[in-house]
């Protein structure tokens, strides 16, 4: 299964210029959690996150409309085309521990996201054909593992 088939194949996006209080509102208003960033070019910069805002606002002591994007943002994401598989998608997510890719054009400008919920969604309704259950399992577990790092042991809160 292809996955232009899966995708949300609507996709707002906020600059790299912008301001991380105008992103949240942009997530806010379209009940989402993350935005592909873009560059001058309008291509895939990188990914924000509502939790990326909110962990800049608390861990700087600076509000949102202080921050850049940016500042902020994961660089070097992964993004998927609409022609590829659901399983390339898949095996991305679990081994870049991501719940979503930004689905790109030929001149990697966003066009859609496909998200691990998509997937799922899928696959629970029978609609991802040729894509395997037990592999979307293995997927969620693997994205769900603790990364580590100061504060986040098996104990710390943001581990579960």
């Amino acid at each position: 299964m292809r996955i232009a088939e899966l995708m949300t194949d609507s996709v707002i996006s906020c600059s790299m210029h912008e301001m991380s209080h105008a992103a949240a509102r942009q997530m806010w208003e379209q009940d989402i959690g993350c935005l592909p960033v873009t560059d001058d070019e309008g291509r895939v910069a990188g990914v924000v996150t509502d939790r990326d805002i909110a962990m800049a606002a608390y861990t700087q002591g600076k509000a949102p409309q202080e921050i850049p994007v940016s500042d902020i943002m994961t660089k070097g994401v992964v993004t998927c085309r609409p022609s590829d598989t659901v399983d390339t998608a898949d095996r991305m997510m679990a081994e870049r521990q991501v719940r979503r890719i930004p689905i790109v054009d030929d001149q990697n400008r966003p066009i859609g996201f496909l998200s691990m919920n998509d997937i799922t969604r899928g696959a629970a309704t029978g609609r991802t054909d040729g894509v395997d259950a037990r592999e979307v399992v293995r997927s969620l577990s693997a994205i769900g593992q603790p990364r580590g790092g100061p504060g986040r042991g098996p104990h710390h809160p943001s581990a579960a």
